[in-house]
């Protein structure tokens, strides 16, 4: 029997013990249930929150109600700051560790690991100052937890989180808000389904009154988590007792309420020892006539009793949840981690190295949209669509009109007659009729251009880990589109200088084969008389649109190899070439402009990378503790 309930008490301080590590972690961690630190910003407030799921004691009590003493009656120790008006203005996550008798008590903060505390009137200073470093010494508030841990032979395994107290009014130096700013501080705490409340009042007012009951009566309104105290029992007036309440009838609770007697101010002024006060406490039940059949579930003693055994039974319950909702967040911060991507480097060379890993990344995706996807399908388009059709809507009909042949080939001879065939004639209509070619070439240039822009552009946005990075995807864009623009000037040139070189010289053997005018009969005076008839002049156009379209067709296959040469061609295989160039010449301070994250992107990776510690560290924490039901 003995063993069990050694093996008991042993669970039940392990798993008390265990939450009390978890908690220590998330103040050390930034995680205050709901990000409520200075820092925190709104990108934070979607990190998940290890804080608000762990169960918790919340000390809740209006100014005045003896709160204070409660506490430092459980931890038999004089150590909380004491005073008029606000005097806890921050939150102070208290946790009690029990030790082997003859232990050295002290108190330790986890903004000060490893120094001890043993003299408790430094424990008070300590937390006046803390408190001080967040809200100066005005009468503001804070929602930043202070973490104390107190080991001691004379306290049980408990944590409890002692909130500022509720007030009515503000007195001068708070501002008006202050009372509201409270209740809602508070009432953080005590809306969470896992907090219990400890609601002290003070007996020698009306219960109805009690600023701790209201506030538990709306958040716990059936009473299933809230335990009632009642302070001040022995400042009753005479004649009068609190039964109606400690019994239950007034204002029942599902757990019992417990009556406590503190120390008085003399005895406080008087430094009376705790564990003398504890003795009076119990003193004063068993021998009051009205409260001696209580006695034995009464005092601050069985109260600290009371709540480890109730704190150690829901955290037993809410063990499987917690290590649920553990899993459940590592995977998702894991995630969200992969995706902000990792730190920069500090030193040079990893820069360097990290941003040509980024640009090959770009250049891959770039790479990608031309081969397989939809920008070679849409250059393809461009030379199997818009060029043809560019080339068949040329104005050839209205050029080799007879008409326009007239003049042309009037103009070509001049004031002498052409002999045998108007060749200066030929050659202007060729020439001019080439002329027409450069638009659609120029066009064609142009349209795969814009294609590649766009490619540049959507791969940009498909390179996940740049965006990381708004100036280092500035100046790969821009170097990209003066790559192209390169590209583009060189393809013009090229493609221009093919229409010339058809103009340039002219397939002789194509107009060897043209019918001699001598041979269609008549002499020469006859054939310099017909030389403008309608039927020649028709001829003549013939003959030079037969040779057009043999150009055409030419054109309409040499055009994209020189455009896929000079300008697709180039793009995959050097588009940040001149890019890489200027790397190499880049300080170290340079390198680090490019990296230039956006600040809130940091932030988050930080905040998420912190939490992501918390949440490790939690779960190694609880498979490390063994417990039986």
């Amino acid at each position: 029997m003995a063993a069990t309930t050694t093996a008991s008490a042993s669970t039940m301080e392990s798993l008390i013990g265990l939450v009390n590590v978890l908690q220590r972690a998330c103040t050390r961690l930034g995680d205050h249930g709901g990000d409520s630190s200075p820092s925190s910003s709104a990108a934070a407030s979607s990190l998940p929150t290890l804080w608000e799921s762990l169960p918790s004691v919340a000390v809740v009590g209006g100014q005045s109600s003896g709160k204070s003493s409660v506490l430092e009656s459980i931890v038999g120790r004089d150590f909380l700051p004491r005073g008029s008006g606000i005097v806890t203005r921050r939150p102070l996550v208290l946790q009690l560790h029990k030790v082997g008798p003859g232990t050295q008590e002290y108190g330790e903060f986890l903004h000060r690991p490893k120094q001890r505390f043993t003299d408790f009137s430094l424990v008070r200073k300590e937390i006046q100052d803390e408190t001080d470093k967040i809200t100066g010494k005005s009468k503001q508030i804070s929602p930043v937890p202070i973490h104390l841990s107190i080991y001691s032979p004379n306290v049980v395994n408990l944590t409890l989180i002692d909130l500022p107290g509720l007030t009515k009014v503000a007195v001068e130096g708070q501002p008006e808000s202050i009372v509201k700013d409270i209740e809602n501080m508070v009432h953080s705490y005590v809306e969470k389904p896992n907090c219990i409340i400890l609601a002290i009042s003070p007996a020698n007012q009306d219960i109805a009154t009690s600023d701790a009951i209201k506030l538990s009566r709306e958040v716990d309104p059936a009473g299933e988590r809230t335990f009632g105290v009642l302070t001040k029992l022995d400042l009753m007036d005479k004649g009068t007792n609190a039964l109606d309440v400690l019994e239950g009838t007034a204002y029942p609770l599902k757990h019992p309420w417990v009556g406590i007697v503190n120390r008085s101010q003399a005895d406080i002024n008087k430094n009376v020892d705790m564990i003398a006060a504890r003795r009076r406490e119990r003193e004063f039940f068993v021998s009051n006539h009205d409260y001696k059949h209580l006695a034995s579930r009464m005092g601050s003693e069985y109260l600290a009793k009371l709540l480890s055994k109730h704190l150690e039974s829901v955290i037993r319950a809410r063990i499987p949840a917690i290590t649920s909702l553990i899993n459940k967040s590592i995977d998702e911060l894991e995630a969200e981690l992969n995706h902000l991507g990792r730190p920069i480097a500090i030193d040079a060379g990893s820069q360097l190295f990290t941003i040509l890993e980024l640009c090959r990344a770009f250049d891959a995706i770039f790479k990608q949209h031309l081969d397989g996807g939809p920008g070679g399908a849409r250059i393809y388009g461009v030379f199997d669509n818009q060029l043809p059709a560019a080339l068949r809507k040329l104005p050839f009909d209205h050029h080799l009109s007879p008409q326009n042949v007239r003049k042309v080939v009037s103009e070509a001879d001049g004031y002498q007659p052409h002999l045998i065939a108007p060749e200066q004639g030929y050659r202007r209509l060729i020439d001019n009729a080439l002329n027409y070619f450069r638009g659609p070439a120029e066009a064609s240039v142009d349209a795969v251009h814009f294609i590649l822009k766009e490619l540049v552009r959507r791969s940009m946005a498909e390179t996940e880990d740049l965006k990381r990075f708004p100036t280092l995807q500035a100046e790969i864009v821009l170097a990209a589109n003066d790559a192209l623009e390169r590209f583009r000037e060189e393809s013009k040139k090229s493609t221009l200088r093919l229409v010339d070189m058809e103009s340039s010289y002219l397939t002789v053997d194509f107009f060897r084969k043209l019918p001699n005018e001598m041979e269609k009969g008549g002499n020469l005076a006859a054939s310099n008389t017909d030389r403008y008839a309608e039927e020649h002049l028709q001829r003549i156009g013939s003959n030079v649109s037969k040779y057009i379209r043999m150009v055409a067709e030419a054109l309409r296959i040499s055009i994209p190899k020189a455009v896929v040469y000079c300008q697709v061609r180039e793009a995959k295989q050097c588009l940040l070439d001149h890019f890489y160039f200027q790397l190499g010449k880049k300080e170290g301070k340079q390198l680090a402009e490019l990296l230039d994250e956006d600040p809130a992107l940091m932030e988050r990776r930080q905040k998420c990378a912190k939490r992501l510690e918390l949440y490790r560290s939690a779960r190694d924490e609880i498979e490390s503790v063994s417990w039986s039901r």
